[in-house]
């Protein structure tokens, strides 16, 4: 029984991070909202904490084993959180102060190592610091960086979780 409520509590972090990436591509396809940079890094923390979860509901790991898939997606969920939090933070700056906008993501992997795309994604450029989308005063950003919190809370509470 202890193992069913493990796989339930990782498939429902994957299905979070399904639903958060169906939401991005249906604003990418159909509302015309281009993913900027550090947008991007995002979604790959988005898809790499729903991966991990869905193989920890997959696999039903044991008492123990269970703790390592959630400790995964909740490392992973805090590095998104940090991206997205940065992102919001580079929003909110006074326009002068930001870089100006660069080469994509993809034509800078093409030139560059990524450790040095991921470095100048990170500094974050002047299409990151555009706002728009907003949902109840907060920004496309600030959403994703509620969502990565909260599946870092269900990740701690599922490493947490012993056995009855």
């Amino acid at each position: 029984m202890t193992q069913l409520n493990y796989r339930i509590g990782f498939l429902a972090i994957s299905l979070a991070c399904a639903g958060m990436m169906g939401f991005a591509l249906y604003l990418q396809h159909y509302q015309y909202l281009n993913p900027c940079p550090l947008c991007m890094f995002q979604r790959v923390f988005v898809v790499a904490v729903g991966a991990v979860a869905l193989l920890g509901a997959l696999h039903g790991p044991g008492v123990w084993r269970h703790r390592v898939y959630a400790g995964l997606c909740a490392l992973l969920g805090l590095a998104g959180l940090g991206v997205a939090v940065r992102h919001t933070v580079l929003q909110y700056w006074p326009p002068e102060y930001l870089p100006s906008c660069g080469a994509g993501v993809f034509q800078m992997l093409e030139k560059s190592p990524w450790g040095e795309v991921a470095v100048t994604v990170l500094k974050g450029s002047g299409e990151c610091a555009i706002i728009e989308w907003r949902l109840l005063g907060l920004s496309l950003p600030g959403w994703t960086g509620l969502c990565f919190a909260g599946l870092v809370v269900a990740a701690i509470l599922l490493a947490r979780k012993r056995k009855p």
